[in-house]
């Protein structure tokens, strides 16, 4: 009998652990629509979601969240645990629901990004002078390079958009580039990331897109954590540590992130401080 006390011991404990892992709830990881359709983001961002449960040792499910407004209220509901989303959707979900940024995404090794206003080349149009009377598209209400930043970039040229323009439109990054280089909108807001990343995947013909406005350089998409789950430091370091792995491991899986993207960097909230500001200053954000 003394031979098999240390066996039932092991077994004991195996059991004990393997209680304790089922224990822990899976972690709810939305994600942004950042291609076309679902289906496709789904895909895209799976291979990362698989990574963190295998890192983390626990479960991670994925939703893909079709608008920056929706993902952002997600992490404030207790839909979503842990997000990526665009720096203007983690600083309304930190203003509604103390959310907090952990990381930053890396893209050809920067934190940073560009808003953008595009046109089609035969538009006539060269500066936002020349929008005047114009169709023009943002991105939706929850957008970065969309919607905040162009909209603050008109209030301070003392531009009403919807005066200013003949029509104004709210729809998809992906349908403003389109669109525009169909010659059926004069104009929109885009950033940088996207239209490259159309014209690399052929969706989009560079000679058929101008761009004629760029703004200052803006921080990346956030990976942001609920206010009660950043209560958890030893959970947060854990989440830290595997994402800030990620930049070596493209090398071995390469399909962890969508192409250009190189891995996360440790950020706070006080990197996003230029989003905020410009969300006080538009009046979209209310001082808490």
């Amino acid at each position: 009998m003394p031979f098999f006390k240390p066996l039932f011991a092991v077994f004991l404990a195996a059991v004990m652990a393997s209680s304790s892992f089922a224990a822990e709830p899976a972690l709810k990881f939305g994600v942004g629509l950042f291609q076309p359709d679902k289906e496709k983001n789904d895909a895209t961002y799976r291979p990362l979601a698989d990574y963190l449960a295998k890192k983390l040792g626990r479960a991670v499910e994925l939703r893909t969240v079709d608008s920056w407004e929706g993902l952002a209220k997600s992490l404030s509901t207790g839909e979503t645990d842990i997000a990526l989303l665009g720096p203007w959707g983690y600083v309304l979900a930190n203003n509604q629901a103390n959310a907090q940024v952990v990381s930053t995404i890396l893209y050809d090794g920067k934190p940073e990004y560009f808003a953008i206003m595009v046109t089609h080349p035969n538009s006539g149009i060269n500066s936002p002078k020349d929008l005047k009377g114009k169709t023009f598209a943002f991105g939706d209400k929850g957008s970065t390079s969309g919607y905040l930043i162009p909209l603050h970039y008109f209030m301070q040229q003392g531009i009403d958009p919807e005066t200013y323009f003949s029509k104004v439109l709210y729809t998809k990054h992906q349908a403003i580039e389109v669109q525009v280089t169909q010659g059926a909108l004069d104009a929109g807001a885009d950033y940088n990331r996207n239209r490259n990343a159309m014209i690399e995947l052929g969706l989009i013909k560079a000679e058929q897109s101008k761009i004629f406005w760029q703004s200052p350089a803006l921080p990346n998409d956030a990976f942001a954590v609920s206010a009660s789950l950043y209560k958890n430091k030893a959970l947060i370091e854990k989440i830290q540590a595997a994402l800030l792995e990620v930049g070596a491991d493209l090398k071995s899986q390469p399909n962890l992130l969508p192409a250009h993207y190189t891995g996360f960097v440790s950020r706070d909230d006080g990197f996003y401080k230029p989003i905020r500001d410009a969300g006080l200053a538009t009046g979209k954000l209310q001082v808490k």
